[in-house]
């Protein structure tokens, strides 16, 4: 295909498009390949970072590190060191965390979602664009574009604007034009669209398994308005679309349908042809399972640039992984046409950044002072308007709210949590923010302790049995007023869907309360919980695990303030028995 990077969403200049060519025609089959890649940077010393620049010629650059300044440093010596400069990548999905630890949570898209304006969606991509910028970012892998239809998907649960294709297209506009207040480059993610299959391509390929139709007005609207509204760059899931594969290639077999990383028809022929996207392409993560277990390494390197994505992000091994796309190239997988085009892609959101107007070889031109508009107080006082505005009432049969601390003081807390990837690394440490702001509230607070707990301070065969130890009910009855279980369960590339879990068996976390003493349900994180947990009469979604979400919920629950968000029917989760 043959791009104008005078058109969208590239609006370059004759002089930009000029250093495009020239800069492409001057450079070796090794720089060309090299500008192919992304690398996910495990290290940030001088000697790690030039090997990769200067030897294989890094096209793009994520990193792993999270300390601000210590990124700063590093994003410095990857522009210096670079014969052509380096696009450089952050996850901003909710704000400036995603580029450093101390960067601002502003929200999840669910919460910007629950809260029914766009505005808070404009401010997420904003302090994004702010926040990463300040650490030499050029680049957000955001903003989410999946569709949540089904409900048991988690991997995009709260990383979803929601079920429906308007509001999702209306935020991501939104969080769009946010970012683009700063010099950055915006990327619509997973295509062809993930939230139809429960599971998680982190693990496993997926399967959008929408009808052409269906698809068509649903995340085809979406990206197709994303596309003419001017989106930068879009990212290919290892996600499978069978009707269009099967449409574009009517004699394609189900052994053949392959992640549309490596599926030409839907890179080229839908998202290219079809709904006219001239702007960049790259792949999800080659790690994900989605991706490995499709092919050898071999063909999956360069046959994702010869389906069509014009960068593939991450290396399992440098070496390796630069000699099978070269490989790829020698043994005409990858046509001369396509390398030009993607090259062309690469270099061309380069200079639509103006990178090529700022970087000289050996100079940095970024600015260390702007390190302190990263968590600023005003960046947080917005995070805390859209908590406000976004903890959401799904139900409170049992008429139990608004608590009056003077007549419910006496609290007792279940804090329901992933297990532990590691007890050397200790347990949520949202529960002492949970524990801090209850107290802070009023309440006379006695805090449960699970088993992970106590296998944390000290490992023992009996302590599955402290953790089943229960009181007698008319004690339980006498000493507690309220009950609080806030539930934090969190997933990532380890299982496919994730559901309340308790720490052990037969666990005293089990609700055997609810009956007994009125009790109050909080999720920190997925909207669906009400599946495991319909007893629950009183159930709160606050979406994410910060003090901002933790201490609006709170002020809710005592009346201070109203809950203003709004929930869609995958909070019931197709069952009668949420609802009661």
């Amino acid at each position: 295909m043959i791009t104008d990077l005078r058109e969208k969403p590239f609006f370059l200049s004759n002089e930009d498009v000029q250093w495009v060519k020239k800069t492409i025609a001057e450079m070796s089959i090794e720089e060309k390949i090299g500008q192919l890649f992304i690398n996910l940077g495990k290290r940030g010393d001088e000697c790690y970072i030039r090997d990769l620049v200067e030897n294989y010629h890094i096209g793009g650059v994520r990193f792993t590190e999270t300390d601000a300044e210590k990124i700063y440093e590093q994003n410095k010596m990857y522009q210096q060191f670079s014969k052509v400069p380096v696009l450089i990548a952050a996850n901003c999905e909710s704000g400036g965390d995603g580029a450093c630890k101390q960067g601002t949570f502003v929200a999840s898209e669910a919460q910007c979602a629950s809260t029914g304006n766009i505005k808070a969606a404009y401010e997420m991509g904003r302090i994004s664009g702010i926040e990463a910028t300040a650490i030499g970012c050029n680049w957000t892998y955001g903003p989410m574009v999946d569709i949540l239809f089904n409900w048991r998907n988690t991997i995009v649960n709260t990383r979803a604007f929601g079920n429906e294709p308007n509001d999702v297209m209306n935020m991501a506009k939104a969080y769009i034009e946010g970012v683009h207040k700063s010099n950055m480059l915006a990327c619509a993610k997973h295509f062809p669209g993930d939230g139809v299959d429960e599971r998680d391509h982190h693990l496993v390929m997926g399967c959008n398994d929408l009808t052409c139709e269906e698809w068509d007005d649903s995340f085809g609207k979406v990206y197709k308005e994303l596309i003419d509204s001017g989106v930068e760059s879009i990212m290919i899931g290892h996600i499978a679309l069978p009707s269009y594969s099967k449409r574009f290639k009517p004699d394609i077999t189900l052994e053949e349908i392959m992640p549309a990383t490596l599926s030409p028809e839907l890179v080229t022929d839908l998202l290219r042809k079809q709904l006219g996207f001239n702007g960049l392409v790259l792949t999800d993560a080659s790690h994900m399972g989605g991706l490995i277990s499709t092919k050898p390494r071999s063909e999956q390197v360069p046959g994702a640039i010869a389906a069509g994505c014009d960068m593939f992000l991450f290396f399992h091994d440098v070496k390796e992984d630069f000699q099978y796309m070269m490989d790829g190239y020698k043994k005409g997988i990858i046509t001369e046409e396509r390398l030009q085009d993607a090259l062309e892609h690469i270099l061309g959101m380069k200079a639509k950044l103006k990178l090529h107007k700022t970087h000289v070889a050996g100079v940095y031109a970024g600015d260390k002072d702007k390190l302190s508009l990263i968590g600023c107080k005003e960046h947080r006082d917005i995070a805390k308007t859209i908590a406000d505005d976004s903890i959401t009432l799904v139900k409170d049969a049992q008429k139990l709210l608004p608590i009056n601390i003077n007549h419910k003081k006496r609290a007792r807390l279940y804090y329901l949590e992933s297990e532990p990837v590691s007890y050397a690394s200790g347990t949520d440490p949202a529960k002492k923010i949970v524990i801090e702001e209850l107290e802070k509230a009023g309440f006379e607070l006695d805090v449960n302790e699970s088993y992970y707990e106590m296998e944390e301070k000290g490992a023992s065969p009996f302590n599955k049995f402290r953790a089943m130890e229960l009181q007698t009910v008319e004690d339980f009855k006498e000493k507690y007023d309220v009950i609080f279980v806030f539930v934090h369960m969190k997933g990532y590339a380890q299982e496919n869907n994730v559901r309340v879990k308790y720490s052990s068996p037969h666990s005293n976390e089990l609700p055997w309360w609810v009956r007994e003493v009125p009790t109050i349900c909080v999720s920190l994180n997925y909207t669906n919980h009400l599946y495991d947990l319909p007893m629950m009469k009183t159930y709160i979604n606050a979406y994410a695990p910060t003090r901002e979400c933790i201490q609006a919920t709170i002020e809710k629950i005592l009346g201070e303030s109203e809950f203003k968000g709004k929930y869609n029917d995958n909070v019931w989760c197709g069952r009668w028995d949420t609802r009661l």
